[in-house]
């Protein structure tokens, strides 16, 4: 039992298999202390009251462990979307790859996990979340070793969209169960640290990659979240609730399929799209994403138990901020993916300083994530995502205007605190938004999406500024071939092989020595020329997101309106009104 200055604990149950600890004011307590207490029960900053007004806010049993156990979850398959981004010029090297393949690389993880979250994240609301957390978390061991042992560039990207679908089972299930385990404020800074640390994780992954790179081969980095995912799975068993606020309506299978087809085809249309001679396969794919998605959008409208509620996601405070996630999240994952290669093949930073270099990101991330929820709650959600778009539009026009060739750190260090601060400011109010609109039986459905923001989004992201970076690279070395003194003489497989990638046209040079030094600032000169496409398409997208928030999304007064009217349409007691 805690002291008397700390409160006393009672255990009230949630679920047949859970307990949840509510903070009581203890006796005797001053007026101040017990408005200080139901300050912090006050829920609607979350969007979703379990209670009256003043009622304390709840958390499972032992909540620091289980926490950590579901953040350990999340930090596998955050990690893992991040291992490959600084090992990818030396896998470009090791199978003489091309852009897209290097893309693919990139994009395999989140491609394998956006394609699965929704689909598997109703199957354990139905079947049980700790079970897809436990079955996901220990399919990560085989797919992490598989990538590590792969022997074409085809087993890799294999192996990351195996890794990617393993990781669909478990991650959705880690804010879902946050969502069904906490409430009012505890739940919204469980979601900061879960958003925070995750995001980090993914700017930290290149660190440890780049430091294996120095002594190992490539390989290496793929087996870095073992650990981590033997340690996440033994606290999963151990500490994680059964069935938790679990539905017992079926699945939607052909709902689940189709939700799997329309997001793979689509995030691999775009990667094939800049490709030269593989325009019909685009196209092809392009039409199969749209006719899923058609056929996704009926099949859910018709569906007696639909794998997404288009009711609930057609609400403005879900639907707004799952864009404005997708967008962010993809600009983190975006930026890291163009960034780790214009490090090493435009400054030629090792490995290992390349992975360093994106240490502020990490950091400024991990401290404003905290400050974030604190905005949520007193400014709104809308205030805080627009804030952190800023400095998301200004970390992309810092890399299109001040990184060059042969530029200083600071330049480069600059863009990635600026785009930290941005993600840790708005992904918890864009995470925390999702799960208020969204009644607990449908967590699955909330945590699917917010997953999808990352997924989806760094997906989706990474697709179309690698595929800019692609087309970019390929016309401007065409251009600098065209004008070259001796350009009529270099062969139609030369001139294929120096447009194929920057680790290609580093090949063709090594096979030129008088020419390599030409070549080699051509190929520089090249990527950075296509890394401005990129950077350009950042600014755009961010640009749109944050006119889609201060146009569409509500205010503070107006989202705790609106949380509470959805609180009443599902069914539950309604948010208590604002001070």
């Amino acid at each position: 039992m805690a002291s008397a200055q700390r409160g006393v604990a009672r255990r009230v149950g949630r679920s047949p298999a859970a307990a949840v600890t509510v903070r009581a004011a203890p006796p005797g307590a001053s007026k101040r202390a017990e408005a200080d207490l139901a300050a912090e029960h006050e829920t609607a900053a979350t969007g979703e009251a379990p209670a009256e007004a003043g009622e304390p806010s709840t958390e499972p049993g032992r909540p620091k462990l289980v926490l950590l156990a579901l953040i350990l979850v999340a930090a596998v398959a955050n990690l893992n979307l991040a291992v490959a981004n600084v090992a990818l010029p030396d896998i470009g090297k090791a199978f003489n790859a091309s852009q897209t393949s290097l893309d693919l690389v990139a994009v395999g993880y989140s491609l394998g996990l956006a394609s699965s979250v929704l689909y598997l994240g109703a199957l354990g609301d139905r079947y049980g979340r700790k079970l897809m957390l436990v079955l996901g978390t220990a399919l990560a061991i085989p797919a992490s070793i598989l990538a590590a042992g792969a022997g074409s560039i085809e087993v890799l990207i294999f192996a990351r969209l195996f890794g990617g679908l393993a990781a669909g089972m478990a991650y959705p299930t880690t804010l879902a169960l946050i969502t069904a385990l906490w409430s009012g404020p505890a739940r919204t800074r469980s979601i900061a640290l879960w958003s925070g640390l995750g995001a980090a994780c993914s700017a930290v992954g290149p660190l440890a990659s780049g430091a294996l790179l120095e002594h190992h081969a490539w390989g290496s980095v793929f087996l870095l979240t073992l650990p981590l995912a033997v340690l996440a799975l033994v606290l999963a068993l151990l500490l994680v609730p059964s069935h938790v606020n679990e539905t017992s309506s079926p699945v939607d299978n052909l709902g689940g399929v189709l939700s799997v087809v329309m997001i793979a085809t689509l995030v691999l249309a775009i990667n094939m799209a800049p490709v030269p001679n593989k325009g019909t396969l685009a196209l092809v794919l392009g039409a199969a994403a749209l006719a899923s998605i058609t056929a996704f959008v009926l099949r859910q409208r018709r569906a007696r138990f639909p794998l997404y509620d288009l009711g609930i996601a057609s609400r403005r405070v879900f639907w707004v901020a799952a864009l404005g996630g997708i967008i962010v999240f993809g600009s983190l994952m975006g930026a890291m993916f163009i960034g780790q290669q214009f490090l090493q093949n435009v400054l030629s930073y090792s490995t290992l300083e390349a992975g360093a270099a994106i240490l502020p990101a990490a950091l400024f991330l991990v401290v404003v994530a905290p400050r974030s929820a604190k905005l949520v709650e007193s400014r709104g959600a809308r205030f805080t995502l627009l804030l952190g778009y800023g400095f998301c539009l200004l970390a992309f026009v810092t890399m299109l205007v001040l990184w060059e060739t042969g530029i200083p750190y600071w330049k480069v260090g600059l863009g990635y605190v600026l785009m930290g601060i941005g993600v840790g400011l708005a992904g918890t109010p864009a995470s925390h938004s999702l799960t208020g609109s969204v009644p607990v039986k449908r967590a699955g459905m909330a945590s699917g999406t917010a997953d999808l923001q990352r997924d989806l989004g760094g997906a989706i992201m990474q697709s179309i500024l690698g595929a800019l970076l692609t087309a970019g690279f390929a016309t401007s070395i065409s251009k600098a071939i065209s004008a070259a003194p001796n350009g009529a003489r270099i062969t139609t497989s030369v001139e294929n092989q120096l447009t194929k990638s920057f680790s290609s046209a580093e090949s063709v040079a090594g096979q030129y020595p008088h020419y390599a030094s030409a070549i080699t600032e051509a190929a520089k000169s090249s990527f950075l020329s296509g890394a401005n496409w990129a950077y350009a398409a950042g600014i755009l997208a961010v640009a749109a997101g944050a006119a889609l928030i201060y146009l569409v999304f509500p205010d503070k007064d107006e989202e705790l309106r609106l949380l509470a009217e959805y609180a009443r349409i599902d069914g539950s007691p309604e948010p208590p009104e604002p001070a």
